[in-house]
């Protein structure tokens, strides 16, 4: 099966920038529509931003004008480049593979915290 491996999270001061990777095993990578969600404690897991075989694109509200979806299927690797980062960007981010509305592949997720 398909395994997702989040990486590039970290600690990061207000207004900086931290880019996420999301490397996909398999072959057939090229085709997959590829999302970010995040999470916190005590909140609903949010739809960040996503990115299909044909680079149709979407973001949530929240991050458009700062957070960047893209993918290099040469490497098998969806990113997300998050600049100008405010607090509440704080949670666990996810990747997912979106096959249908009842069934996702999901990744570990990486930490990322934003604070002074």
């Amino acid at each position: 099966q398909v395994q997702l491996v989040e990486s590039g999270g970290g600690f990061v001061q207000p207004g900086g920038s931290l880019r996420l990777s999301c490397l996909a095993s398999g072959t057939s990578f090229r085709f997959y529509t590829i999302e970010w969600h995040r999470q916190v404690p005590g909140k609903q897991r949010e739809l960040v931003a996503s990115i299909t075989s044909a680079l149709a694109i979407n973001y949530a509200d929240s991050v458009k004008g700062r957070f960047t979806i893209s993918r290099d299927n040469a490497k098998n690797t969806v990113y997300l480049q998050m600049n100008s980062l405010k607090p509440e960007d704080t949670a666990v981010y996810y990747c997912n593979r979106y096959i249908n509305s009842a069934t996702q592949i999901w990744g570990q997720g990486t930490q990322v915290t934003v604070s002074s």
